[in-house]
């Protein structure tokens, strides 16, 4: 996760160091806070993403082959399952199930893989569903573009198998919350209106004592160092640092920190989605993450194992016939 997309705050240690005898008011005070709790999320932040990306090489090292073996047994299922529908050897209640093994099938590739399975969906499921897998395939084109080319194979498929799956309503949020980040961002890089509410209050040419002259030259020099530079943080800290000659300089502010603090939510979201979400790699640390992968892979070795098995007695009608039986017996519906 790319955090520049959403603040550019620079390291707490770049910004300019404010006098400590200086007066400050509430909103001058409110900007410095935002500013600080802002770096320390993202720094919180980094120092998570590369926590989780080190479990990350490590659970695809591990679980990787074993997921692919899964993956490979599965996908050989829907061959001969399709061919049992064409050679009119079952009843009609066994064509029925042999659909259901081929829905159950994909959506376990598709759910728990990551695998794209629209199309087997849109061919096999209900009516009820099926439109499920028209929207899939409808979005697969925006999917494919908004994934992480950084992440292996199989995490990339799961990001655009959920991506897929989102709601109308919650792309309609996504849409409203990226409108909402580039009027912020917009905010967030507009130096020149910074640059112009200083300078009416800093310029050396409308002071007209001599000493408070040669102070504000210098000052202003910072100003347009800062301003030549696009550094929007060093003038927001001028101006925080500055005895507002009104209530303007007040609003300015506020209303930048009003912005930081939104992005203070984005990014506890972005730590939440980190910690909790379905990006998340292993839930433990140590020898219980240790455990948790051992357990992973013994089952997905296990679940090849008997995929392969059921593939194998899937080639002859009287094998399909018994893996139906069975599975009916168990009161599952797939594999």
């Amino acid at each position: 996760m790319n955090t520049s997309a959403h603040s550019d705050v620079p390291a707490a240690n770049s910004l300019p160091i404010p006098a400590t005898d200086a007066a400050i008011n509430p909103a001058q005070q409110a900007f410095r806070e935002a500013v600080q709790q802002v770096e320390g999320l993202r720094q919180r932040l980094r120092d998570l993403q590369a926590e989780q990306a080190v479990a990350r090489r490590r659970y695809w090292q591990q679980v990787g082959p074993a997921a692919r073996a899964v993956v490979e047994a599965r996908q050989k299922l829907f061959a001969p399952l399709e061919n049992a529908l064409l050679i009119h050897f079952f009843s009609r209640a066994e064509e029925q199930q042999i659909t259901g093994v081929i829905i159950g099938n994909a959506r376990a590739l598709q759910e728990r893989f990551g695998e794209d399975a629209a199309d087997i969906l849109l061919k096999y499921a209900p009516q009820s569903r099926s439109g499920k897998a028209r929207s899939a395939a409808s979005d697969s084109a925006d999917a494919n573009a908004s994934f992480d080319s950084s992440l292996p194979p199989h995490e990339q498929a799961a990001e655009q198998a959920r991506a897929r799956r989102k709601t109308k309503a919650q792309k309609a949020q996504e849409a409203a919350e990226k409108a909402a980040r580039e009027v912020e961002q917009r905010l967030l890089s507009n130096t020149k209106t910074l640059y112009r509410q200083l300078a009416r209050t800093h310029h050396p040419d409308l002071e007209r004592n001599p000493d408070a002259q040669q102070q504000k030259t210098a000052l202003m020099q910072r100003i347009t160092e800062a301003y030549e530079a696009n550094d929007l943080y060093t003038l927001l800290q001028l101006l925080s640092e500055s005895a507002p000659t009104d209530h303007a300089d007040d609003d300015v502010l506020t209303r930048y920190t009003q912005a930081l603090r939104q992005q203070q939510i984005e990014l506890k979201q972005q730590l939440n989605e980190l910690k909790y979400g379905p990006s998340k790699v292993l839930s433990g640390t140590g020898k219980k993450q240790e455990a948790e992968l051992r357990q992973l892979k013994r089952y997905l070795r296990a679940e090849a194992e008997y995929v392969q098995h059921v593939a194998r007695l899937i080639q002859e009608p009287e094998g399909l016939r018994e893996v139906l039986r069975g599975l009916a017996a168990e009161s599952q519906e797939t594999v």
